[in-house]
């Protein structure tokens, strides 16, 4: 099997700090830019499992630069430049502590809520009488921030985010338009590679000169959910699931082996099979979404690889103003 990224330990020249997420590890370059490592860990239901996926994290990170060099023009984003297949460097930015989470279709958490009775989800009403996989007539935002743990996700109102100050009126109105028109554009990206963008989620942050930048993922499976769109109307009138490309069939696996985060529960066994077949997987929304063929990129040293890219574009760059 081939060689993944589990951990990194860098020490870059300039470093003042590092953040490790569930899947990315970013490095603070002399609070100026940010260095974003895409590990091939795989994390779901708020849970980092046991074992990594090959190839998972250069796959995110290749689609996320694909899908902000096509919304630069709609959305600014913090991307200076990708000096290696799993590596991202941007302008230093403070993130807004809010997931914008915008849906054209009841899927996922909204369609568990649904089917709890549910038909209000973070202050936004959902009609009556919806199938699971049925489209909205309008895409819907439904916001998420962390919990105060830190480690899981919770619904949260537009006006919530406001009178609570997580955001204010201003800012989050262009988090909003922005959140629109990124989505308009992912869904018109989505069509032309014969898929269906059905949600996802942005996430926002301020330069240190004030401007608000699209920053982190876009686009991706870990973030986004996909329908094939062929068949999809067949589908939804049998009342058949949706062929998807996303996490999701990772989440579901684990729901039927008796695991959704919750106390007491234990994360199933992954055997190599699985793994082959999760990164297979992710092979496949990549060659969908950019209609690219994926290339493998050379593991035989990974993570020297990317010591080696990182340092060399330190070495040898200004950095670009935004």
């Amino acid at each position: 099997m081939s060689k993944t990224i589990n951990d990194t330990a860098f020490n870059f020249p300039k470093q003042k700090s590092v953040y490790k997420g569930k899947v990315r590890e970013v490095y603070n370059i002399n609070d100026e830019i940010l260095v974003m490592i895409a590990s091939d860990r795989l994390s779901a239901f708020d849970y980092v499992m046991p074992k990594q996926i090959p190839f998972k994290g250069q796959i995110l990170n290749q689609i996320a630069s694909k899908m902000m060099e096509a919304t630069k023009d709609i959305v600014p984003n913090w991307i200076i430049a990708i000096p290696d297949p799993n590596v991202a460097i941007g302008h230093l930015c403070t993130p807004f502590k809010v997931e914008m989470v915008i849906r054209g279709y009841l899927s996922g958490h909204a369609a568990r809520e649904y089917k709890l009775g549910k038909r209000i989800i973070c202050g936004v009403e959902m009609p009556e009488g919806m199938k699971e996989n049925d489209q909205f007539p309008n895409p819907i935002i439904t916001p998420a921030t962390k919990a105060e743990d830190g480690d899981h996700d919770e619904d949260i109102s537009k006006e919530d985010i406001i009178s609570k100050g997580i955001v204010s009126k201003d800012d989050y109105e262009v988090l909003e338009k922005y959140t629109k028109a990124l989505f308009k554009r992912g869904t018109e990206i989505a069509a032309e590679r014969n898929l269906i963008l059905v949600d996802t989620k942005y996430e926002f942050g301020k330069t240190i000169d004030g401007k608000i930048v699209l920053i982190d993922e876009i686009h991706t499976p870990d973030s986004s959910r996909y329908f094939y769109a062929d068949g999809y109307e067949e589908r939804q009138s049998r009342g058949e699931a949706q062929k998807q490309l996303s996490k999701e069939f990772v989440r579901q696996w684990l729901i039927e082996n008796d695991f959704q985060g919750l106390d007491g529960q234990k994360i199933p066994e992954m055997t190599d099979e699985k793994i082959i077949e999760i990164s297979n997987r992710y092979i496949e929304l990549y060659e969908n979404i950019t209609g690219e063929t994926f290339v493998k990129s050379d593991v035989t040293n990974i993570l020297e690889r990317i010591e080696n890219n990182v340092i060399q574009f330190l070495n040898n760059s200004e950095f670009i103003e935004i």
